[in-house]
């Protein structure tokens, strides 16, 4: 969050405090960039590792980050996340010049094999870089998940104080849909990215942010790494939306008034300097948290000393813009910027991350270099366009650029961007041994048509035609988690097949994670007739009866229909009209999402019954059905492990 220190206003007056210490922040920061306090004639680099613990059986999230920090008690640049399944590492800051790539390759390298000595020697447990966790269920993502640290609880409870509505929500059309509600903020906790940090003069802060933002949709189009959501496939780059809408605190009305999200691109091109960007965050979002030591900036800058602007820090990290301003102080004692971009996700590899580092900045230098005001280029709503096509489609957009063109994604990658990239990396004397690496990366990946978004679509659509999604998910995870360890460009990725993962126990799963959630269902005022013709075009045993809120009132089973047919004995008998009601099993046994799947079992083997509608605990809604179906469907998998297992 940028300041550890921080808490909920107790009262009005704390908070009017920390708003006016806001104010004094807002005015030191302009009287220093009036008077040319900022460091000048050197351009650093910096960059955030955030990562998932995986389960190194299951490839579940394992929550034991907390566990972890206290094993590796001696490695102050490793730190926790929101969830206790993440963890971030700070990388050293670097001059932006010769080998600063493969300095930064080589230390994220270096920490994440120490991390994984000890979760693997110690927890059982291993690293996955990837924008979203394939295989994250809803339940992850409880509160009763969230790292035991003051400041993540804090953060939770004001943005939940600010939620307008009832619920979060998130809804997302891909290949798949999604909508779903969820009760806490923590839904954020399922991104995880790799944040590279650009320091920039103010004079030049302008110019450069602005490009940042025209860059922004071609570099999520070639990094996208966050297809799967829950088991569904949505778009290239999820993490653009999911992020927006897990701290999403507005509400439908019936009216057309416009309430930014505090995860957002920005609302137009940057005019005068960043202390446009702070004032608009200022106005627009209400202040969630206080900083418990704030020092009085004011009296800093009359002292002639650098001030930390801690207000102006805190309120700063919890604005969520993908291309977020930051202030901070270099060694020297001397105050900086950076622009911090938060787009590029974890993964695939850290030569795969190093080479989206390497394309962006080399891009954002090369532009500056021929185009210096893009806003004469290119209009914001073209921009804003890419940035949102991008994330949909990733590697298969297509984009609005300089002059009217319209641009491939591959195209404009490799006609365009690389060749900036080239010219910029060469103008900071970047090792060009290191430039052939990593933009040769990027190339070969655009020429191959191949991100890890794209990587992880095929390789899941294709083992959901024999497995089931739980497994198909681990089995993707499995595999990217290898890939990983090996360090191959996600270019260089085979396609995985249903045996890679070593060890599947499906034992351990809730009923979530494989019940039908695509259902067909009948109300009880239906006609018999009606419901025997569904399940005979459907081909399906079992029909949940639910009333017109979605809760489950019955179930209609093929034996009862069976039954009351051959009693009846009269099929084309229009005249006996008889409704779901007279027939359905009124009371049916029922398991919950969180039931185990042994749980489940039993009860279906003690009470001699095909199937189980799944139902929300509070309001009897019905979520989804498991039937003999889904159990045969795994323990032919098992069987078949356990065929290779003896031939090998």
């Amino acid at each position: 969050m940028g300041e550890a220190k921080v808490s909920i206003a107790k009262d009005k007056s704390e908070l009017q405090r920390f708003i006016r210490n806001l104010l004094n922040d807002l005015q030191a920061l302009e009287y220093m960039i009036d008077h040319n306090w900022f460091e000048s004639g050197i351009t650093r680099i910096g960059a955030e590792q955030e990562m998932c613990i995986v389960d190194n059986k299951t490839f579940k999230p394992a929550k034991i980050n907390m566990k972890v920090i206290k094993a590796m008690k001696d490695c102050p640049w490793l730190d926790t996340e929101l969830a206790q399944f993440n963890l971030e590492t700070n990388m050293t800051p670097m001059e932006f010049t010769g080998s600063c790539f493969r300095q930064m390759e080589d230390e994220n390298l270096t920490n994440i094999a120490a991390i994984r000595k000890v979760l693997k020697q110690d927890f059982g447990a291993n690293i996955c870089l990837t924008g979203i966790l394939p295989t994250l269920r809803k339940t992850d993502l409880d509160l009763e998940n969230l790292t035991e640290k003051p400041r993540y609880m804090a953060l939770m409870k004001a943005l939940k104080g600010q939620l307008i509505g009832s619920n979060f929500e998130l809804n997302l059309n891909g290949i798949d849909e999604l909508h779903v509600k969820h009760e806490s903020p923590l839904l954020e906790a399922c991104n995880t990215s790799f944040q590279v940090h650009l320091q920039v003069e103010p004079k030049d802060f302008v110019c450069l942010y602005n490009i940042a933002q025209m860059l922004t949709g071609p570099i999520i189009a070639i990094a996208a790494n966050s297809p799967l959501v829950f088991g569904k496939r949505l778009w290239h780059e999820t993490r653009i939306a999911l992020f927006q809408q897990s701290l999403d605190t507005r509400t439908s009305h019936d009216h057309l008034r416009e309430r930014s999200p505090r995860v957002n691109f920005g609302n137009g091109w940057l005019q005068g300097s960043i202390l446009e960007i702070y004032k608009e965050d200022i106005a627009r979002f209400r202040v969630l948290m206080t900083a418990d030591e704030v020092e009085n900036s004011i009296e800093q800058v009359l002292k002639k000393k650098t001030p930390k602007l801690k207000a102006l820090q805190v309120h700063n990290s919890t604005v969520y813009r993908w291309n977020r301003p930051c202030y901070g102080i270099s060694d020297n004692g001397q105050p900086h910027l950076r622009i911090e971009a938060r787009v590029l996700p974890a993964g695939p590899t850290i030569i795969d991350e190093v080479a989206n580092s390497a394309l962006w900045l080399g891009a954002m230098v090369g532009m500056r270099r021929h185009c210096p005001d893009v806003t004469a280029k290119l209009s914001w709503e073209d921009v804003r366009d890419n940035f949102m096509k991008a994330a949909q489609f990733g590697i298969d957009t297509k984009f609005n650029w300089f002059n009217d063109k319209k641009y491939s994604a591959t195209d404009l990658i490799l006609n365009e961007l690389v060749p900036l990239a080239e010219e910029g990396l060469k103008s900071k004397n970047v090792d060009s041994s290191d430039i052939d690496r990593y933009l040769g990366v990027i190339k070969e990946r655009a020429k191959a048509h191949m991100t890890g978004a794209r990587w992880q679509l095929r390789a899941f659509t294709k083992l959901k035609e024999s497995i089931t999604t739980d497994e198909a998910t681990a089995v993707v995870t499995a595999c990217i988690v290898k890939n990983q360890e090996k360090e191959m460009p996600v270019h260089t990725w085979p396609l995985p097949e249903p045996s890679e993962l070593e060890e599947y126990v499906p034992s351990r799963l809730r009923v979530e994670e494989f019940m039908t959630t695509d259902l067909i269902t009948v109300q009880k005022e239906d006609l018999i007739e009606f419901v025997a013709e569904l399940m005979n075009w459907r081909k399906i045993r079992y029909m949940p009866v639910e009333d017109s809120k979605g809760r489950l009132v019955g179930l209609v089973t093929s034996r009862l229909l069976l039954r009351f047919y051959s009693q009846n004995n009269k099929l084309s008998d229009k005249s006996n009209v008889s409704v779901v009601e007279d027939l359905m099993v009124k009371q049916p046994f029922t398991v919950t999402p969180k039931t185990s799947i042994m749980d489940a079992l039993k009860l279906m083997r003690d009470n001699k019954i095909g199937c189980l509608p799944v139902v929300h605990d509070k309001e009897n809604e019905l979520v989804g059905i498991i039937t003999e179906m889904d159990f045969l469907r795994v323990s032919s998998r098992l069987m078949e492990r356990l065929e290779l297992a003896s031939n090998k």
